[in-house]
């Protein structure tokens, strides 16, 4: 076997609303509501499933909690842009812009937190000459 993508993750949040707000408005991503009111947002070809606290969808991790997680977006534009947009839309950068090395090279990354403090990174692979 071997594996070819990541299809989803889970994050657990303590505000339904708040999170779906963070990730539509400064992100991007699409609010989609599937299986009987369960709730994700999604990008690309991937998404992100949201698990309320206290009422986890079973099976869940071993010991879910908001704030735990740290992931890396990439988008497709220039760190630049990224930066412009996150300050337009009033979002708070913590780190950035700083060099990184993701999965496919050489990025360079921002990073800011969602409103359950995860870590969120937002990457643009640079160019290979660069």
């Amino acid at each position: 076997m071997q594996i070819s993508h990541l299809d989803h993750l889970v994050l657990t949040v303590e505000n339904l609303e708040q999170t779906v707000d963070f990730y539509t408005r400064a992100l991007g991503m699409r609010k989609e509501v599937f299986g009987g009111g369960r709730v994700a947002l999604r990008f690309g070809a991937q998404k992100i499933n949201l698990h309320l606290k206290g009422e986890e969808f079973t099976p869940h991790a071993q010991s879910p909690a908001p704030g735990s997680a740290d992931l890396c977006f990439i988008a497709d534009c220039s760190i630049e842009d990224i930066i412009g947009s996150l300050e337009q839309k009033g979002v708070r950068i913590e780190l950035g812009p700083v060099a990184r090395t993701g999965a496919a090279g050489a990025m360079e990354s921002v990073y800011t937190r969602d409103p359950d403090m995860n870590l969120i990174e937002i990457a643009t692979y640079r160019a290979p000459d660069a």
